[in-house]
């Protein structure tokens, strides 16, 4: 995902982006931040962004003006107006320590205790307690935006002016897409929250932001990216008070504001050289990666040494955990291993100047290319001609129902059931592969698209039984106390499949498997010396003699259920026969893990729930 998001914590949660702004001003005479500190050692100052800014210090604050340590204290570290030092509504909230709870539990406890039980009590209490972690309140968001591998090679080696110029693409493209977060994903919520209280979703006056521009990969790659910070705090248009942003909306739609960016900072190079973009396979479950059709994947594996580092920890996470627990991490764990392992091979960021790194981009990529990499950069920008950019007017509206059609179909091939921003992220990458003449015309169009994806869906959230007031209705005439992005979708052909499935679930015509030979295989250990606990027999057992043609078997992970299953196709192999197992999966990376098991496995790719239930067929055992 080229934009990623953390959440900042107030405080001094903000320092880190700091710590690598050059000291010196920089030369004056040149026109750009990038090129202004290109001999400095460190990055640039940062700069102010966001429609909010007017609201602060008596308009003081402009757009693109530099952003001092203080300013970001007040507002960030604070919750402060970053010119006249005034709070911005409600102070931030203070959580106690780890500390202060585990001494307030231990007070609680009964007085007559004895010594051996009130010691096992408090070692569980700071055991509980550390386990949860000291919260703190929330400062901000840190939205880093980073351009596609190959355009951050192909800048990292170039001359002065083109770096200049795909820095200002992507500064562009990271304000268009600023601009979309204030217009489609900025609210704050008003009322009170709970079972007697209702809360709207009402409109900002923008937001606050700050960003950083840098320049490499902790290991040293060209790695163009902006840190835009996004305070929490935010101007309520209705009644002119200052709230906090509401976070739900802001973390469901990452996904999409880094498809729009990838899209809009495609236009921008495109328009601006002529260069043509490609997708490219990056493995299973992932999607393909646009990159500059120019760039040579050699290259950007070279520049890639970072990424690669984190993969190569984090297989060996992963194998760590497979020898451990006798199975695969389910998806939610590798995400964790791979956080695991960013963190465990962070490396100290060096502070260098532009021009410093520049030397060594272009000594590396010499090697690589077997040419001098500046007068290769020098020829990426004639290497084909001016595309043909679209504008909004011209795609049929017959077309944009079509791609609304396929759209759903692509999301529902992922998963059951969707939101808005499920599709626009969708609507975004189908799209990829157009050229657009300006921003409005691609957010346009992607929305019209998402709007047909929306109407060829079977909407499941149910709508408001009551009207709302005027001022709580937005222009499009629905109720601000539920957000767009919150209703839930699916397709008729979704349901019906589930339909299908409850039914064979009733059904007991299915065949079985001889309790005595479930116990013979459940008594004994597998290949690998595993014995199964009493819970995986007594589900198997329930499993094999049901007859039932659907069965579902639930449980936490590391609970074993892989193989209790591997003992299952045993015991039905035994009763039907070698090769009566087939397995199912929802992706081809499971698929391939069903395949690399026992020998006699047959793994079938089926994406969820529709098409498990097309091949569930009935006669299969």
């Amino acid at each position: 995902m080229t934009v990623s998001m953390r959440v900042m914590s107030a405080g001094d949660g903000y320092e880190y982006l700091l710590r690598t702004v050059a000291a010196g001003d920089g030369d004056r005479s040149l026109s750009t931040p990038l090129t202004r500190y290109y001999t400095e050692e460190g990055t640039p100052p940062g700069f102010w962004m966001g429609s909010g800014l007017p609201y602060l210090g008596g308009g003081e604050l402009t757009e693109g003006g530099r952003v001092s340590e203080a300013q970001l204290q007040l507002l960030v570290g604070m919750g402060r107006d970053p010119i006249t030092g005034e709070p911005l509504g409600e102070t931030y909230r203070q959580y106690a320590s780890v500390q202060e709870r585990v001494d307030q539990r231990v007070a609680d406890l009964d007085s007559e205790l004895g010594p051996v039980s009130r010691a096992e009590q408090v070692a569980a209490i700071e055991a509980e307690e550390a386990e949860r972690g000291t919260r703190r309140a929330v400062a901000g968001y840190d939205l880093t935006f980073s351009v596609p591998k190959s355009l951050s090679a192909w800048w990292g080696v170039a001359d002065g002016g083109t770096k200049s110029l795909i820095a200002d693409a992507h500064h562009q493209a990271v304000a268009e897409v600023v601009a979309f977060l204030e217009r489609e994903v900025a609210t704050t919520r008003v009322g009170a929250a709970g079972p007697d209280g209702a809360v709207a979703h009402v409109d900002v006056a923008g937001v606050l932001a700050t960003a950083f521009d840098h320049y490499d990969s902790r290991r040293g790659d060209p790695q163009l990216h902006t840190h835009v910070v996004v305070s929490n705090k935010v101007l309520t248009v209705q009644d002119q008070k200052w709230r906090t942003l509401a976070g739900r909306p802001v973390h469901a739609s990452v996904v999409a504001l880094s498809e729009l960016y990838n899209a809009t900072l495609a236009d921008r190079i495109t328009g601006m050289f002529g260069i043509e973009w490609e997708a490219r396979e990056r493995g299973q479950d992932r999607n393909p990666a646009w990159e500059l059709a120019p760039v040579p994947d050699e290259l950007i594996s070279e520049f890639s040494l970072r990424s690669r580092q984190i993969e190569e920890e984090k297989t060996r996470l992963i194998d760590a955990y497979r020898a451990k627990h006798g199975r695969e991490p389910s998806a939610k764990t590798i995400l964790k291993l791979r956080a695991q392992a960013t963190l465990a091979t962070r490396p100290e960021k060096r502070v260098q100047s532009l021009a410093a790194l520049t030397a060594n981009w272009r000594h590396r990529a010499g090697e690589v290319l077997g040419e001098d990499a500046n007068a290769w950069a020098r020829t990426l920008t004639g290497t084909g001609e001016q595309a043909a950019l679209l504008r909004a007017d011209d795609v049929p509206l017959d077309t944009i129902t079509d791609l609304g059609q396929s759209l759903v179909a692509a999301v529902g091939e992922k998963r059951s059931t969707w939101r808005r921003w499920n599709l626009h992220s969708e609507a975004s990458r189908q799209l990829m592969g157009v050229r657009f003449a300006s921003a409005a015309d691609r957010e346009a169009i992607t929305g019209m698209v998402t709007d047909a994806a929306e109407q060829a869906s079977l909407r499941l959230t149910p709508p408001e039984l009551a009207s709302s007031p005027v001022v709580f209705r937005r222009p499009d005439g629905s109720s601000r106390f539920r957000h767009p992005s919150a209703v839930l979708y699916s397709t008729e052909e979704l349901l019906a499949a589930e339909d299908r499935l409850l039914d064979r679930s009733h059904a007991t015509t299915g065949p079985t498997v001889e309790l005595a030979t479930v116990e013979k295989i459940t008594s004994r250990p597998d290949a690998e010396g595993r014995r199964l606990g009493p819970d995986q027999a007594d589900a198997l057992q329930r499993i094999a003699v049901s007859g039932r043609v659907v069965d579902v078997l639930v449980g936490p992970a590391g609970a074993g259920k892989t193989t209790a299953m591997s003992a299952l196709k045993r015991a039905w192999e035994k009763q039907h026969g070698a090769g009566s197992v087939v397995g199912l999966a929802p992706s081809e990376n499971a698929a391939q893990v069903r395949r690399s098991g026992p020998p006699g496995t047959t793994a079938i790719v089926c994406p969820p729930l529709l098409s498990a239930a097309r091949c569930a067929a009935p006669s299969m055992p």
